[in-house]
């Protein structure tokens, strides 16, 4: 009975009823004792449920004869019911849960007490946390709207009033109270989308075109210096044929690490034909193409050599590969013994740039050894006679762009002038604002605080925006060694503090707007460390200006670019809001968008704590916008919540739509926007915002590769552009 996902019973066809029926009996043999019947404490561990009350009720329930077991007979004829019963016969199920006082059928009434009961344990299943007061405050609303003749007491007949007011409460409410007896599903094949389709080449064209042109030209490069070697043989034609291409890759991967450059291009036409936001998977796109050449490469020298040390019987293939000699190539003829070091340089580096090295808490291990890149241009120059004139735009740009960094970023020593440690390890750090930095809602910056390492730089998204004077804010997400450290740093109470001429920084702090709090475990503080910072550079999220219908979608610490975004956008519409009273044009570049929906999904409760005040200030100016509709809008997902159609928690969805109702806003957040449990229906959300017609639609998201994944494919069925930046 370990099952619980799948497809609604309802849903399923005669076979495969009867051949689930079948499957509940085989586990029902596997579980139950030498007595064929199922205890207790078995049911609860056949379930897998986290709050043991509602295994105790269906328990009760099935157990139709009081006897304190469930034989097979007794399963499959509440599972029956359940699965072909009517409406009313679902529903007097969900009832007779709720109606603790009663075991195998129902006292005919709910009363105050066991709706609280019910209640608190709706919400450990769920993996909500409200404060007893708040529990009160939701029994006491659902009680009130169900109790429609003040008896004191919820009968039957009123529940199904009362749930009869929300729409696809009805339908849905068999599918969990059965879908935990169900067999695990088969594993779904992913659905690639079809490359060639309109769709796909709409959100994938400028990719697809480089990518083409990118082979066509090593294809070219390749098959030139082949034929122009085939005399000496076919190994030797292979091994120079790959070794123009790596002239080429070498040269064009310091291209995409013109951080600067790229960041100028996307203001530019360019940006529209070039896959300028893909450069950091374009970067490690030629990185593979490059390891793959030097192996090509090196294999057929090695096979040359040794068919060289054959026919010379003299020498033996070592001393052609470790033995610098005349014309074997290169500096000195060092080719041999510098492209064996190369290769081993270019081995470490993917090795130490896989995802479980940087995501796996040894990001300081990818970022020593990507340095090594200076050791391999040095080889390079030294192993290949030619590579200098590939290399000398490229490496010029690549210096250059270092050396001004160096410059910009170490002139001015700037102060984390304050620092909030936020729920879920988040730092927010408060840094002071050069009077020429300049950058745009979503860019990112390169922060280095000598007190932590003195010479690692990490990136992070700047969650002010650009409008704020004096400061810009950044927040960390503990995850990795270095933002752990920072965490733990900026909390010790060692932590330098400001001087007396340092003024206090300007620091907007919406902890009670709209009722709000901070939440637990938040600490607030003044202090004086000293940091660098390098850039700003520029992302996907530059475009949102230049939308019409934008979608915001962030998972987790993935809202940090879209804090800056929001509040330069709330900044707009306050000044054009401003110049319109004054007589002046709305039209204009801050007009382009009509419509943008912010979307923000996490796991649990606590990670919305420490971004729900900006939300709620945010709520509170669209409060005052014209009544013919929202400009922004906020939808917000706890995925970790049971929905209203699971048998644990419809009774707390209920009451929470109730009281939110009653009260203006959301008993989990405070805010306005209900929040809703588990995980978008993404058809849904996309057919509402393609109902609208507000202009086309951009989306946006910044999250884990796999939901981008998810995201993407339904971005392409409704034909919405798509652009993604991952963590």
């Amino acid at each position: 009975l370990a099952g619980r996902a799948g497809c609604a019973p309802s849903a399923m066809s005669a076979g495969e009823d009867a051949a689930w029926l079948r499957w509940v009996a085989k586990q029902f043999e596997s579980i139950a004792g030498a007595d064929r019947q199922i205890h207790l404490e078995q049911f609860k561990a056949a379930l897998k449920v986290k709050e043991s009350f509602f295994a105790e009720r269906l328990f009760a329930l099935f157990d139709s004869d009081g006897s304190g077991t469930i034989s097979l007979e007794e399963l499959l004829s509440a599972l029956s019911l359940l699965v072909h019963g009517s409406e009313t016969d679902k529903l007097r199920f969900l009832f007779q849960v709720y109606d603790v006082d009663a075991r195998g059928g129902s006292s005919g009434a709910i009363d105050p007490a066991e709706l609280r009961l019910v209640l608190r344990a709706c919400l450990r299943e769920s993996a909500v946390s409200l404060p007893p007061p708040r529990l009160d405050d939701l029994a006491r609303a659902l009680f009130e709207a169900a109790d429609k003749d003040g008896s004191g007491s919820i009968t039957f007949e009123e529940l199904r009033a009362e749930l009869e007011a929300f729409p696809g409460v009805m339908e849905n409410l068999s599918i969990s109270a059965v879908s935990w007896l169900k067999p695990p599903p088969p594993p779904e094949r992913s659905r690639r989308p079809r490359y060639l389709t309109a769709a796909y080449w709409h959100n994938h064209g400028s990719q697809l075109a480089f990518l083409g042109g990118y082979t066509s030209l090593n294809l070219l490069l390749f098959t030139l210096a082949a034929l122009r070697h085939a005399g000496l043989g076919g190994w030797v034609a292979v091994a120079r044929g790959c070794g123009q291409c790596l002239n080429f890759n070498c040269a064009f991967i310091a291209v995409l690490m013109l951080r600067r450059c790229l960041s100028w291009l996307r203001a530019t036409p360019v940006a529209q034909v070039l896959p300028l936001d893909h450069s950091v998977g374009l970067h490690q796109l030629v990185g593979y193409v490059v390891l793959a050449l030097g192996a090509v490469h090196t294999g057929a020298h090695v096979a040359n050599f040794s068919r060289l040390a054959q026919q010379d019987g003299h020498r033996a293939l070592t001393e052609f590969l470790l033995t610098a000699r005349p014309g074997g190539g290169g500096l000195g003829g060092t080719a041999s013994q510098t492209g064996l070091a190369l290769q081993g340089l270019l081995a470490a580096m993917l090795a130490f740039s896989s995802p479980c090295v940087r995501r796996g808490g040894h990001f300081e291990v990818f970022y020593w050894s990507h340095l090594s890149y200076v050791s391999v241009w040095v080889l390079l120059l030294l192993h290949a006679p030619n590579f200098w004139k590939w290399f000398v735009v490229p490496g010029g740009l690549f210096v250059l762009e270092k050396a001004v960094g160096l410059v910009v970023s170490r002139a001015v020593g700037l102060r984390i002038v304050e620092v909030n440690l936020l729920p879920s390890k988040v730092t927010h750090l408060v840094v002071q604002r050069p009077r020429s930095f300049r950058f745009r809602p979503g860019d990112y910056v390169y922060l280095n605080v000598p007190a932590i390492a003195a010479y690692e730089w990490h990136p992070f998204t700047i969650s002010s925006a650009p409008e704020q004077q004096g400061t810009i804010w950044l927040h960390v997400r503990a995850r990795g060694q270095w933002t752990s450290r920072l965490h733990e740093y900026c909390g010790h109470p060692e932590v330098p503090q400001p001087c007396g001429n340092l003024q206090r920084a300007r620091w907007w702090r919406w902890a009670k707007v709209g009722e709000v709090s901070t939440g637990p475990g938040e600490s607030h503080r003044l202090c004086s460390i000293k940091c660098y910072i390098d850039g700003p550079y520029g992302t996907p999220t530059r475009r949102i200006f230049t939308s019409e219908h934008a979608v915001l979608i962030g998972a987790g610490i993935g809202i940090t670019p879209f804090a800056s975004i929001l509040q330069s956008i709330m900044y707009r519409l306050r000044k054009q809001s401003h110049d319109y009273k004054q007589g002046e044009s709305l039209r204009g570049e801050d007009m382009t968008l009509r419509k943008v929906d912010f979307i923000w999904i996490n796991r649990d409760q606590k990670h919305f704590e420490w971004f729900i005040s900006l939300l709620a200030k945010l709520e509170l100016e669209q409060a005052e916008q014209e009544p013919g509709g929202r400009f922004l809008e906020l939808h917000l997902y706890l995925t970790a919540a049971l929905g209203k159609s699971d048998v644990r928690a419809v009774g707390l969805q209920l009451a929470l739509d109730l009281l939110a109702a009653k009260e203006h806003k959301d008993s989990i957040t405070g805010l306005r926007a209900r929040t809703q449990p588990g995980r978008p229906d993404w058809s849904k959300v996309f057919g509402k915002v393609a109902e609208e017609r507000k202009g086309k639609v951009q989306v946006f998201f910044c999250g884990s590769p796999a939901l981008a994944k998810v995201i993407r494919a339904h971005c392409e069925r409704f034909g919405f552009r798509f652009f993604k930046e991952n963590f």
